[in-house]
């Protein structure tokens, strides 16, 4: 073998060396010297034409090289030339090497790239280390002027690329460099971007980003200290492509060839930073670049990384180059695509990289509690029918623990998603069986817990079932070394067609819930397509069975999921075809379905350190037990939150974690779980709390502070002048701690420096002036990271003494508080002060860019401070302030600086408390923000506090307390709080003395606490008697002791007492089970809860004392009383709807030999029914109720375990109540108003279920109320309420109501009397007082006739009446209707129209028969009716025939008439039923008087009417039917009284 080296050095157009010297190595057969040295340059020649071809995008400078070498020209010797196939073979050989010389070639330029960038960073390193670690010797101290080690460097860059100029100075003390453009100051502030000046570790540097032609210049660094200058200077020279615009100064540039994009130059701009997404959304990650030379057509060569993996262009992932921008679209963003991203760029110098990482967090769940999705579906060990599917689990913070894990499919192609699994599966892994051949498919997974279940992952890629074994059966001949023959290996099986059995038959995947048969396939195994059949038995015991009979194997793998826990089995395989099956294969190892593994155990010890102001730097120690570990999870909460959130939503797989999007300032703790297929860990400890906050020293590096700005002049004397400046707007990390002043003459350019010592404050006295000279000012801060840059020089100022007498400007205008609509302006007193004190202020505003002032205050103002409302929010405005002395007004301040009304995002204000535990008043505030440097200032009324003994001033992260010592009246005042180092948080609070004076009674109320009762101290009577005493407490604690104290004597519990608390409830009690007069006195409990007491007193004397007493002897009588039958409901009223009164009462602990009795006025009563103790409740009715039964009404209970007695007093107030109750039932019954007309005037009568006169009843005419008098009665009836208006006359018309109250309501009803209805009533009225004038005066025969009489002949009969009559009627005696004439035999005498009589001497048989009387005058009469009959001495006295004894006549004496009846014409009334309308009852009238109709119509009865003792007549002059004998007959005069008849009630 011969190697043969070739080196070649390629190098740039002005002869500087690009790239190292290469060698490749070509390793050739065996040949003789003179082959060798006669074929060595044709072959390597070849070879380098291969390399050039094998790229077709080699620089120019490669091309040139390969064209020099081939100018020699070659001829092949005859004994050199090949044959055709030789040939071909010779090209085939040299195309491998050719391949394989590109292969090297890219290996080194990667190991040099490699090796250059480690090298550099190793020199940068050692660097560091060493100025870090250089020791200062005696040298060092010794302070000497400013030197440059390193001095500028020229440079010619192409235009819209950046140059850095860069120079190391070293000096004592140490120098301040300023950089210089043509003898011009560099300002960067001057042009925003374009200048970069850096200073770190003593390297200064000075950046320019996209060079124009016009930034070529020569460009100076000037160090200066207090001992001298240095300068360094080099030239800066920008070309212009040809072409491009105008022509560069330099010449043209040479034509460009070929240009690959390795070799262009490129510089990262913006980078991208930090990103947070959501699943579902899109983001974009861009970095600006700039890239030299800038050609369309040729872009960067760019990659993009995810976690150090490739990424290709597609639907996930779009990428984008050009343009000055490398952009990354991520337009379907899931938790697969949470990672570290990296953009690289291939540049000529190698690669320009940028990295940042890119967190993805869960959609909002389907179901509240749901667990987030899984993420990173793969499809592992793919075969023709059967595919593994993996996954990782979601990260589960807050949510329940996850159960299981649905997967889902759907072929290539389609929507439709069929659900593989029936039962969750609890491992992050599941193998799916049953695919068809060729097809190809996606898979998805969801979460389930028990909330419910996640959103579905991002689908896998997409897989095709195919067996995976089939290439490994092809084989490749190579026949003449030209041809490629594929045959498979069942070609050269020859004729097999029984296959042979599978080997290795194993379990490739073991887990609780199912268990993965892995198997090699048959070897022969036969043309004939080919399945398995798979047995398995109990292990050792040999009884194999089938497990697949239903389903056809193509591939070897098979998942099996019915196997029984805690038992281990064995499995074979057969290899089956059309031709048949083969011998079972060996039997596996025994096989038990078991977690391997499990989830790992939890992560070490976490430890938390500073990163940046909103991020925190997390490493922590792997577990002990890794088991397949896939990464962690880091979740986070902050201090004082009970909520975690995760850090990161996809496992990480390293022991350390930057947390990013933190609040700045807030602290937090974090811990770890790991991840496996089998879930999440336990969590491992928290770490320590650490803040948000930016690190000190190695992450962070401090900077200058910008230049300060707006100097003015403030006074001046002649030779001096007082300046003030605003501070710089960027502090530069640290704390500004010193400015320094410059000046010079306006007309030089020579800048003086006026303080040599650091100025502290914002303003400076400049001396040793010249009076009349024009001075210019410019000023630099300083901080812990040096001098910041210079501001710009002042405008010239005039050195003239100020002689007028007002004041000179305030100045130095800051703000504070600013909110939405207000703001707080601050300024500082003038210099100069005029010829007399400053009295006050006058400030004025006016919107940013307008000229038109506003005054804000009228009245000067005597404090530096004002409070400016009423501003518009988002509105900028600028202020000014002028002083004010006895002279007038002063100069105006200069202009403040712009200000928005637009408050911070998340301002809180102060807030005024007390400590709960320490009961210090004192006033916080948490800032919304805060940096390392910031610091809270407090002031009262804008005047710093400082070290004031009155207060003390605590920080703890972003909230600030100050506290007060000993508050009081001196403490009032506005308190005002500024964070520094930040936007301007600040916050004010007024502290008034009403809210002093509550928040002191609070603070005393803490310092000496006293526990809080929510009830003080009661009692209660209980059952049996017993009495409780008790109180509550808002809270009590299990540590609780008390006291009780009665009568200045302590009470224990024991017998008698019960004293128990209830910590839950806060309840303290104590029980008397038998309280007498002896407990009378006063009750104290004392409460002891830790540091707080508490003591409450109950005084029960006097008629207190008594009420208990009675009550709790009533309490043991009615638990005595209780012991026996008695009412649970005592003696109550109801009223019926018939308005009849119920007396009810309820009883219990009854039986059936308990007696039950009522009793009014302690006389027994008994009701219809008797009482049935037993159905619970007894009842007894009180119908028609009225005053008749006032009373006091009894029921007792009794039997032989005790008596129990309920009075009701139905009086008073009872009987108004129960009067109520029946005019509510009444008064809702009532009909309407009736008209009835009677011989003494017109009724108006109101019907209802039951009236009595103690119901509250009015009568109104015409809205006046009625009282009952002779001209107008007021009465009524059980049925109805009745008003008759006497002898009615035209007054008497008009509207009538009756109005019947229950109490509560009032129930009214109308009737309307006048027109046609009064008129018809008052006829009405005169035709029945005229009859019953006619019946008053008619005659009649009062009294003294006998209906029968009997008497013996030869006695005498005497019959005598009397009679009457208005005039005096006449009198005719009748016998057998026959009138008898007076006579010695019968004798008839009247005797002052008064007496009249009939006397018949020594009466005969002849003398018997039917006498009558008849008794009349001109109103009418009466006819009346005796039978006499006669019998014969010695005869029986006959009986009498109208059923009536006969008295015997005494024969001497006249017979004595029977005693006078009641006027036998009178019809009596009958009483009608309850609810029932009384029937209309008229007295018959003679033929000759009819009866007129009543001009109201009688309503119909809608129940019958009840038969009268007399019938109805029939006709106007009825014959009314008598139970006798009829004794008289009525002459046809008018009735004898008329009772007007009663219309039926509705």
């Amino acid at each position: 073998m011969l190697y043969i080296v070739l080196s070649a050095s390629i190098h740039g157009e002005e002869g500087e060396q690009h790239s190292s010297c290469e060698r490749v190595i070509f390793l050739l057969p065996s040949a003789s010297a003179s082959q060798v040295a006669s074929g060595w340059s044709a072959t390597a020649l070849r070879c380098f034409n291969l390399l050039g071809k094998s790229s077709s995008k080699e620089s120019h400078v490669h091309a040139h090289a390969t064209e020099a070498m081939a100018e020699p020209a070659y001829t092949i010797p005859a004994f050199r030339q090949r044959s055709a196939d030789e040939t071909e073979e010779y090209q085939r050989v040299t195309t491998h090497v050719a391949k394989g010389l590109a292969v090297i070639q890219e290996e080194l330029h990667r190991m040099r790239i490699s090796t250059k960038a480690q090298v550099e960073s190793l020199a940068i390193q050692r660097e560091v280390q060493e100025m870090m670690t250089k020791k200062v010797d005696l040298y060092d101290e010794v302070h000497k002027m400013p030197d440059f080690l390193v001095a500028l460097r020229p440079h010619t860059v192409w235009e819209k690329t950046p140059v850095k100029l860069f120079c190391t100075v070293e000096g004592k003390p140490r120098p301040v460099v300023k950089w210089y453009k043509g003898g011009v100051p560099v300002d960067p502030l001057s042009a925003p971007g374009k200048y970069k000046i850096e200073s770190k570790y003593g390297v200064h540097s000075l950046i320019i980003s996209r060079c124009v032609v016009s930034d070529t210049a020569e460009y100076s660094a000037v160090a200066t200290n207090p001992h001298g200058t240095a300068t360094s200077k080099a030239k800066v020279i920008v070309k212009r492509p040809a072409g491009a615009g105008e022509s560069c100064h330099l010449g043209l540039v040479p034509h460009l060839t070929e240009i690959h994009p390795s070799k262009l130059e490129v510089t990262l701009l913006d980078r991208f930073s930090v990103s947070f997404g959501v699943e579902g959304g899109s983001i974009s990650l861009v970095c600006t670049m700039v890239v030299v030379p800038d050609l369309p057509n040729v872009p960067p060569h760019a990659q993009w990384y995810r976690d150090d993996k490739l990424l290709k262009p597609g639907k996930h992932a779009e990428m984008s180059v050009g343009g000055g921008l490398a952009r990354l679209k991520l337009p379907h963003l899931a938790k697969d695509d949470e990672g570290l991203y990296t953009l690289r760029i291939f540049t000529k110098d190698g690669t320009a990289e940028h990295s940042a990482y890119l967190f993805v967090s869960d959609a909002a769940p389907s179901a509240a509690g749901a667990p987030g999705a899984p993420m990173s579906v793969k499809a592992y060990d793919i075969n023709s029918d059967y595919v593994l599917v993996a996954w990782k689990p979601p990260n589960t913070v807050n949510e329940a623990a996850i159960t299981g894990y649905f997967v889902d499919r759907c072929e290539a192609g389609s929507d439709h998603w069929v659900q593989c699994n029936d039962a969750p599966v609890k491992v992050c892994k599941y193998p799916v069986h049953g695919l068809s051949v060729g097809h190809s498919y996606h898979f998805r997974v969801r979460a389930v817990n028990s909330a419910g279940m996640s959103r579905p992952s991002r689908k896998s890629d997409k897989v095709t079932a195919l067996d995976a074994a089939e290439h490994e059966r092809l084989q490749v001949i190579k026949i003449e070394g030209k041809y490629d023959i594929v045959i498979k290996d069942d070609e050269l099986e020859g004729d097999v067609t029984i296959p042979g059995e599978p080997t290795d038959v194993h379990a490739s995947e073991i887990f609780k819930s199912y268990v993965v048969l892995s198997w090699k396939p048959p070897s022969p195994r036969g043309r004939a397509p080919l399945w398995y059949v798979i047995e398995k038995c109990l292990a050792g015991t040999g009884a194999w069975q089938k497990i697949n009979t239903a389903v056809k194997l193509h591939s070897p793998r098979y998942p099996v999921f019915d196997l029984q826990d805690g038992q281990k089995y064995q499995f074979r395989v057969y290899s089956v075809n059309m031709y048949g099956s083969s011998e079972a294969s060996a039997p596996s190892e025994p096989i038990q379905k078991v977690d391997e593994y499990g989830v790992p155990s939890a992560p070490g010890q976490v430890i938390a350190t500073r990163n940046t102001k909103s991020s925190v730097f997390v490493q922590w120690d792997p577990p002990k037990h890794l088991k397949h570990l896939v990464g962690y999870y880091i979740d986070g909460r902050a201090v004082g939150s009970k909520e975690w959130f995760p850090c990161n939503n996809k496992p990480f797989k390293h022991t350390r974690f930057v947390v990013h999007g933190l609040t700045p300032g807030e602290t937090y703790v974090f811990r770890v779980q790991a991840v496996n297929v089998y879930g999440l860990s336990d969590e491992s400890q928290e770490s320590s709390p650490i803040a948000a906050e930016p690190a000190l020293g190695g992450g962070f590096q401090y900077a200058t502070p910008s230049a300060p700005f707006g100097i003015t002049m403030l006074s001046c004397d002649g030779s001096s002048m007082t300046i003030a400046w605003k501070s710089p707007k960027h502090c530069g990390g640290s704390k500004v701690n010193a400015y320094y002043v410059s000046e010079r003459n306006a007309d030089s350019s020579h800048w003086k420096e006026v303080n040599l010592t650091a100025i502290k404050e914002r303003v400076c006295t400049v001396e040793h002036l010249t009076e009349g000279t024009f001075y210019e000012f410019k000023v630099q801060a300083a901080n812990l990271a040096g001098v910041g840059l210079p501001s710009t020089p002042s405008t010239p100022m005039k050195c003239e003494a100020w002689t007028m007498h007002e004041p000179g400007p305030p100045y130095d205008l800051s703000f504070s508080e600013v909110r939405s609509h207000s703001l707080v302006l601050l300024w500082k007193a003038p210099v100069y002060t005029g010829a007399s004190a400053v009295t006050g202020y006058l400030v004025e505003m006016a919107k940013k860019g307008s000229s038109e002032f506003v005054a804000l205050n009228h009245d000067a103002v005597n404090h530096r401070y004002l409070q400016v409302s009423g501003l518009e929010e988002g509105e900028s405005y600028v202020f000014k302030v002028c002083a004010v002395n006895g002279s007038g007004h002063g100069k105006h301040s200069q202009l403040s600086e712009p200000v928005c009304a637009k408050a911070l995002p998340g301002t809180k204000e102060i807030v005024a408390g007390v400590d709960e535990e320490t009961g210090d008043i004192f006033l916080s505030l948490e800032a919304c923000e805060i940096c390392e440097t910031s610091k809270f200032v407090w002031s009262k009324n804008y005047k710093p506090i400082g070290d004031c003994p009155r207060v003390a001033v605590t920080t703890e992260g972003r909230t600030s307390r100050m506290t007060f010592t000993n508050p009081d009246k001196d403490d009032l005042g506005r308190y005002s709080v500024v964070v520094t180092d930040t936007d301007g948080v600040s916050a004010s609070h007024t502290l008034a003395e009403d809210a002093l004076n509550t928040m002191l009674e609070l603070s005393h109320a803490i310092r000496h606490p006293i526990i809080p009762l929510k009830h003080g101290l009661n009692y209660e009577i209980l059952e049996k008697g017993h009495v409780r005493f008790w109180l509550q407490a808002y809270k009590l604690s299990p540590d609780v002791s008390y006291r009780f104290i009665v009568n200045d004597k302590e009470v224990t519990s024991g017998e008698g007492h019960k004293i128990s608390h209830d910590v839950s409830t806060g309840i303290i009690e104590m029980t008397v089970d038998l309280f007498t007069r002896a407990n009378e006195g006063t009750y104290t409990v004392q409460i002891h809860d830790g540091k707080a007491k508490a003591q409450t007193s109950l005084v029960l004397v006097g008629d207190v004392f008594k009420a208990a007493l009675k009550e709790a002897e009533f309490q043991r009588k009615e638990h005595i009383r209780k012991q026996g039958p008695h009412f649970s409901k005592y003696l109550y009223f109801t009223v019926t709807e018939d308005c009849t009164v119920m007396l009810e009462c309820k009883v219990a602990n009854v039986k059936k030999e308990t007696s039950f009795h009522w009793y009014k006025e302690d006389e027994e009563l008994v009701p219809e029914t008797p009482p049935n103790v037993m159905s619970g409740a007894c009842a007894i009715p009180i119908p028609l109720f009225s005053r008749k039964d006032h009373g006091i009404y009894k029921a007792v209970l009794n039997d032989d375990r005790g008596k129990d007695t309920s009075v009701l007093d139905i009086s008073g107030q009872v009987f108004d109540d129960i009067i109520n109750a029946i005019a509510h039932i009444a008064g809702a019954s009532a009909s309407e108003l009736v008209l009835q007309c009677t011989p003494e005037g017109i009724r108006l009568q109101c019907y209802m279920n039951y009236y009595t006169e103690e119901m509250k009843t009015v009568w109104k005419h015409k809205e006046s109320k009625i009282a009952s008098s002779e001209k107008m009665r007021i009465g009524g009836t059980t049925e109805m309420a009745w008003m008759q208006i006497c002898d009615p006359s035209d007054k008497e018309k008009g509207h009538y109501t009756i109005e019947i109250s229950d109490g509560e309501q009032t129930y009214t009803r109308t009737f309307d009397l006048s027109g046609q209805a009064y008129t018809d009533a008052y006829e009405e009225y005169l035709r029945l007082k005229a009859a019953a004038f006619a019946e008053k005066n008619r005659g009649r025969v009062v009294g003294g006739l006998p209906d029968v009489v009997t008497i013996m002949e030869e006695k005498s009969l005497s019959l005598t009446c009397t009679v009457w009559g208005e005039p005096t009627p006449e009198v005719i005696w009748f016998k057998n209707e026959q009138e008898v004439a007076s006579s010695e035999h019968t004798k008839i005498t009247f005797d002052g129209g008064k007496f009249a009589s009939l006397v018949i001497n020594k009466v005969t048989p002849d003398d018997s028969g039917k006498y009558s009387i008849n008794v009349r005058n001109k109103y009418g009469g009466e006819f009346v009716e005796i039978t006499v009959s006669v019998y014969k001495h010695g005869e029986q006295i006959p009986e009498p025939k109208l059923g009536h004894h006969a008295k015997p006549a005494t024969p001497v004496a006249t017979p004595v008439p029977p005693k006078s009846p009641a006027p036998h014409s009178k019809t009596p009334t009958p009483t009608p039923k309850a609810h029932t309308p009384a029937s209309s009852m008229k007295s018959p009238t003679p033929a000759s008087t009819p009866v007129p109709k009543s001009p109201t119509p009688t309503p119909k009865s809608h129940t019958p009417t009840p038969k009268s003792p007399t019938p109805t007549p029939k006709s106007h002059t009825p014959t009314p039917k008598s139970p006798t004998p009829t004794r008289s007959v009525k002459s046809p005069t008018p009735p004898r009284f008329m009772k007007s008849p009663t219309p039926p009630r509705k």
